[in-house]
């Protein structure tokens, strides 16, 4: 009994379902009332009768009266956001009662109409009588105990009355309606917990969008901020230089790079340990920070690397004299002696400066300019400045002979390509490979293969390098057991027109089935190339090819990436891995990571696996595959053939390299 009578009380135990139904009121009570004026015009136009005025014109225009100013009220409110709680269950309470006031009045007036009408009047009394009867109804289905209240008010005395009057003649009308009221009751119920419901998982999908927001906005943050001085790392400051990049033509002179070095911090790590080694980075840190102006942005850009952005702020005039004072000033700093757990550590640096002297030249060039006269300042004797000079520029021309040098090495094989095994995080098995490329029969040497794909980028000859890396890897990879193969893919390739094609191609001439195949790709290209991103990666994923997101962790991955692009796997970048330990931050970041590609069904590869406490850390937290010097490092086929041959003699038949339980 409790539970029916409970049926036509305000529902106030959730304040966003009330604010929810009074936002859906603003738009419904207005049409009721409008529909209850037209209701009361229609029967004051076929009942009225100049004898009887109170009843057919005074007592209507009162009704008409209340419900205009209601309406008006209701189209006043505005935004609902403007109001707190407790207004909103106040109003909610008025509208309740009010709607019963206003049936009741408005039956009790009809039925003062009903006993001086004619037949035909009497008619139309019961039909619109029924009518305002279902609308107000319907009109406050949202608001539960409103509604239910309304249909058994008015049920009720539509009942009582015309069951009996006129000797019972209208006894069945009456019995239909009670069905329709109840009808309606049944059905105003059920919607108003749907739309409870509806609330509820609105509700819950918010909470669980701001902590997925959360979430990635403390991924940006240590991926952006350097963990052990807090300073901004060097992805920050390229950020920082890309939006500078980004604004008007900067002044001439108003813009200047302070780039440092320390010099004798590998000593310090070798000689008293890497954490007296973290320790002497924090003061240093701590020095620099109090040397640098208020407009200067100081990151840490490596190990034992710094740089200092000096930003014309309407305060510097001269960009360059103002960086060269602040290296001076540096220098001394980085040579007074540092006091780490007893030990008195002796170090200096080396300092480079670019600055915008040239008109035209970009901030990213700054930071290279900055870069090379470092090292031209540590190869002088180290302890010294360096300023950026054209004569200074040798690694631009290395690059172009690098650049000439590719094309020669791909016609005189030259290039070779090594594969580095993927294990099965929990059993051990080999899964798969990562095809690399190598240049060791280059004819000045062999050459490290950051540095030459570097310029292949540039110059437009990554696109060759990657085919032919593709195609041998699957060709000598096909007949290997089923054995997956991961292929990196540069963004430069993709942006070439008919690189999907291509692809596919070479799946047809080496009949390499196109689903052992996966493709990675850094983020670098979806971030400049949204649009042509998806319908390469759609093309290649419904030729059954698997696209994995490289370095995840490293730059602006956001769930919007995840979700848009179709990945079937996200690959863990190794520096998230460096420090992960039982119980720090690091473990909290790649939880969640995995977390989050397990919620979007999506594998995760951990690359960069050294030791075994983070093979067993990933192993916990659900990683599907890894990769790292752990279990093996980038050997040639012959190598990997015998390392496979190995593993599954261990195992007897199932390939192992190395066991992580």
């Amino acid at each position: 009994m409790n539970k029916f009578f409970g049926l036509f009380d305000l529902d106030k135990s959730d304040p966003e379902l009330m604010r929810a139904q009074f936002r859906s009121f603003q738009g419904h009570i207005p049409l009721l009332y409008g529909i209850l004026i037209c209701n009361t015009l229609a029967i004051t136009v076929t009942s009225f009768n100049p004898d009887l005025l109170a009843k057919t014109l005074v007592a209507p225009i009162v009704i008409t009266g209340i419900a205009m100013s209601r309406a008006i009220w209701w189209l006043r409110q505005g935004d609902s956001s403007t109001l707190g709680d407790d207004e909103i269950t106040s109003h909610l309470k008025r509208t309740c009662r009010l709607a019963v006031v206003l049936t009741l009045t408005f039956n009790v007036w009809v039925i003062w109409v009903y006993q001086d009408a004619d037949a035909f009047s009497r008619s139309n009394l019961t039909f619109f009588l029924a009518l305002s009867q279902v609308s107000t109804v319907f009109c406050l289905m949202t608001l539960r105990a409103a509604a239910m209240l309304v249909a058994a008010v008015s049920t009720i005395s539509f009942a009582l009355y015309f069951s009996w009057v006129e000797g019972g003649q209208l006894l069945p009308q009456s019995l239909v309606l009670c069905c329709v009221c109840i009808g309606m009751a049944v059905v105003t119920h059920s919607f108003n917990r749907s739309f409870a419901e509806v609330v509820q998982s609105r509700r819950t999908l918010r909470i669980r969008q701001l902590e997925t927001e959360k979430l990635s906005a403390e991924n940006r943050r240590i991926a952006f901020t350097d963990a052990l001085s807090g300073l901004p790392n060097r992805r920050e400051l390229l950020d920082r230089l890309d939006r500078l990049d980004r604004q008007e033509v900067l002044a001439q002179d108003s813009l200047a790079i302070v780039f440092i070095d320390l010099d004798g911090f590998k000593l310090v790590n070798d000689e008293h340990g890497h954490h007296a080694g973290d320790e002497l980075i924090r003061i240093v840190c701590h020095r620099l920070r109090e040397q640098c102006p208020e407009h200067a942005t100081l990151a840490r850009v490596g190990g034992d690397e710094f740089a200092v952005l000096l930003e014309a702020d309407g305060t510097i005039e001269n960009a360059h004299a103002i960086a060269l004072e602040l290296a001076h000033r540096l220098l001394k700093q980085m040579a007074l002696p540092v006091l780490v757990d007893r030990h008195v550590l002796q170090i200096s640096g080396s300092v480079g400066i670019a600055s915008n002297m040239d008109n035209g030249v970009n901030s990213r060039e700054l930071l290279r300019r900055a870069d090379l006269a470092m090292y031209h300042a540590k190869t002088e004797g180290k302890g010294q400045v360096a300023i950026y000079s054209d004569a200074l520029d040798e690694g631009r021309l290395r690059r172009i002979e690098i650049e000439g040098q590719i094309g020669a090495g791909l016609e005189a094989n030259e290039f070779d390509v090594v594969y580095q095994p993927i294990v099965d995080a929990v059993s051990g098995k080999i899964v798969a490979t990562e095809a690399l490329l190598r240049w060791p029969r280059r004819a000045e040497g062999e050459l490290a293969p950051d540095e030459f794909i570097q310029v292949a980028e540039a110059t437009g000859q990554i696109h060759p390098l990657g085919l032919f890396v593709l195609e041998r890897a699957c060709r000598e990879i096909r007949d290997m057991g089923g054995l997956d193969l991961s292929v990196n893919v540069s963004p430069a390739q993709f942006r070439h027109p008919g690189f999907e094609q291509q692809v596919l191609k070479v799946m047809e001439k080496t009949g390499f089935p196109p689903e052992r195949l996966q493709l990675e790709m850094t983020e670098s290209y979806l971030l400049t190339n949204p649009g042509m991103a998806i319908k390469a990666i759609n093309s290649l994923k419904t030729a059954g090819i698997s696209l994995a997101l490289d370095d995840f962790g490293t730059g602006f991955t956001s769930i919007h990436y995840l979700k848009s692009y179709g990945f079937t796997h996200i690959k863990l970048d190794k520096s998230l891995l460096k420090d992960l330990k039982p119980d720090n931050k690091e473990k909290m970041l790649v939880a969640g990571a995995i977390t989050l590609a397990r919620a979007l069904d999506m594998s995760v590869i951990a690359e960069g696996v050294e030791h075994e406490v983070q093979a067993r850390i990933l192993r916990d937290l659900g990683c599907h595959e890894m990769q790292g010097f752990l279990f093996g490092r980038p050997v040639p086929l012959a190598e990997f053939r015998s390392l496979l041959e190995l593993a599954t003699d261990n195992r007897q038949g199932a390939p192992l390299l190395h066991s992580v339980g």
